[in-house]
């Protein structure tokens, strides 16, 4: 086993998993009506239509990243020589795709946003563990 692969991936489970939560809790819980799990009551500057796509996607990153630490724990519990270039393609594929998202977040929320130090964590473990 992999140990800093295994660590990369479960960063990314328990990630996609507070992303899905605290976003509930901090931006949609508020925006939704009795029963509905769709939020529903947009403001004035947004649509409904808008404010529930703004929901679809929040929860694609969440679970996009949930499975993308799938991913890494496979790779990282399955070291296997036969598969070893895919796999290798495969760490840097996610590393290109982290790194690029890391940047996006950090300049587009000039560092407020901690998720860019989480991503970080997450680049610097898959980096050694390659």
């Amino acid at each position: 086993m992999n140990i800093y692969l295994f660590l990369a991936g479960m960063l990314c489970l328990l990630l996609g998993i507070a992303h899905s939560i605290i976003g509930e809790r901090n931006i949609f819980s508020s925006k939704r009506t009795k029963g509905n799990i769709v939020p529903t009551q947009a403001g004035t500057y947004i649509t409904e239509k808008h404010l529930q796509i703004i929901w679809v996607v929040w929860h694609f990153v969440s679970v996009f990243i949930f499975f993308i630490g799938g991913i890494v724990l496979n790779i990282s519990l399955n070291k296997n020589k036969y598969y070893q270039d895919s796999n290798e393609f495969i760490i840097q594929a996610i590393l290109l795709t982290l790194t690029a998202t890391s940047i996006l977040i950090l300049l587009g929320t000039k560092g407020k946003h901690p998720v860019w130090i989480a991503f970080l964590i997450i680049i610097s473990l898959l980096l050694i563990g390659m």
